[in-house]
């Protein structure tokens, strides 16, 4: 075992299980989704779950919810993570509840993102900014502001209202190459095109790369986040795992899936969302700049952590199991005691954990949100009803549990109230732990 592997493994409690499927379980019904190897080393099984961004409405609070296999696998070809394609873009994103805007962090970080791409590719009035996923708007909105030409291309049509109001020019597409091209032939073209936390939601990968492509505008410049899987790993982030979220991305396989659409990453660097994500600068092989010292070090680093080797991922669904038994034992206990738990947040990742651990209103009363879109509804799975956020100092709970722990600073600091009647925090991720 290399130091790397070690590293990945030195939390678990038990020997890891071999990393075949249940005996009797069939293979995925497509194979790796970049390279076509039938998808055979099973990375984690986190049991039959909703979707996660399917928000329960009070009229259908009876009515039957499908689920689906989620599983993880790791393609042994391509070492692309990935779960099978169960469900289609559209019935994910038909009405989708996730609007970007409601996190006060994530806002600040994208406008350090446009303020430092302004600077660094000498953005203004004559240049042209494409956002794939743009969600709500909440990332072009500060090149608005800058007077600077920009466009979103997003397939929430729900969502898509939201950055419409805001003046924010969005197409509502489903982003391919089909969708490129016709915005080519219309004159649109990027100089800066960006694809922050998308290229994970993408079932049809090889159709989107070759999209990416045709966007750019003859120097243009492509820049991805996505949460780095080498960080997901490490830090047991496997409530990340999710239908809508279709592929994990260690730095490796992204520039190999890049090289293979004719784009040469140049730079990397690492930035702190969603519990450790890397952006990655890359431009036509043709137009590319010189390659950053930064890329080596990234693949090296993953190639001593083991990434490109199968049996480095069978340890982290053992680690993962361990924190379910430990977060329930937990709650068992303060539950025992009388305490009321409530929780904070409603994100994708949150039902993911809920889900996989059967923590329902015996063990969570409700949650609350700041998104209006969400309050009053019930979560996908648990049917745990969510409330705004005020409900909290009403009920005044004994322990309020974190569910977009990746936000920890801002929800301590924004809850902070909760420590004037002695309520405490629980932290699920990476491994359960109270905050007085």
């Amino acid at each position: 075992m290399t130091e790397g592997q070690a590293a990945l493994a030195e939390r678990t409690v038990e020997p890891a299980p071999a990393a075949a499927p249940p005996a009797g379980a069939p293979a995925p019904p497509h194979g790796c989704r970049f390279c076509g190897r039938p998808l055979e080393r099973l990375v984690l099984d986190l049991g039959a779950q909703p979707l996660c961004e399917s928000y329960v409405q009070a009229e259908r609070y009876w009515a039957p919810e499908p689920t689906y296999a989620l599983r993880a696998y790791v393609c042994e070809s391509c070492f692309l993570v990935q779960v099978p394609a169960l469900v289609g873009g559209e019935a994910i994103y038909s009405h989708y509840g996730y609007f970007s805007s409601y996190s006060d962090s994530w806002l600040a970080h994208a406008r350090r993102f446009v303020n430092e791409a302004v600077a660094r590719f000498g953005l203004d009035a004559g240049s042209r900014v494409i956002e794939v996923g743009s969600n709500d708007g909440y990332l072009l909105r500060y090149l608005i502001e800058r007077a600077i030409p920009c466009l979103g291309i997003e397939p929430a049509a729900n969502v898509a209202a939201v950055a419409h109001a805001r003046g924010i020019p969005t197409r509502v597409a489903f982003f391919g190459e089909a969708a490129a091209r016709d915005l080519v032939a219309e004159g649109l073209r990027a100089d800066l095109l960006v694809a922050n936390n998308v290229i994970g939601h993408v079932p049809a990968l090889r159709d989107f790369m070759t999209g990416l492509e045709v966007m750019l505008a003859p120097g243009g410049t492509l820049s991805i986040e996505i949460p780095h899987l080498l960080e997901t790993m490490e830090g047991n982030q496997f409530d990340q795992i999710y239908q809508e979220h279709y592929c994990y991305w260690s730095f490796s396989t992204l520039r190999d899936v890049l090289a293979a659409h004719g784009v040469t990453v140049w730079d990397v660097e690492a930035i702190p969302t969603h519990g450790g994500s890397m952006r990655v600068f890359a431009s036509r092989a043709s137009e590319s700049p010189p390659v950053r010292p930064s890329v080596e070090a990234w693949t090296a680093r993953e190639m001593a952590a083991g990434l490109r080797e199968p049996a480095t991922y069978a340890a982290w669904r053992e680690r993962a199991a361990e924190t379910k038994r430990r977060l329930l034992s937990l709650l068992i206990e303060v539950k025992r005691q009388g305490a009321q738990v409530v929780g904070y947040g409603a994100p994708g990742k949150g039902n993911t954990l809920l889900n996989y651990c059967g923590i329902r209103e015996d063990f969570l009363d409700y949650t609350v949100d700041r998104n209006p879109f969400k309050q009053g509804t019930f979560l996908p799975g648990t049917r745990i009803p969510v409330h705004p956020p005020e409900k909290i100092t009403e009920t005044r709970p004994d322990y309020v549990l974190l569910l977009p722990w990746n936000l920890r600073a801002e929800l301590l600091a924004q809850l902070d109230v909760v420590r004037s009647w002695g309520g405490r925090f629980i932290i699920p991720i990476p491994d359960p732990e109270v905050i007085a």
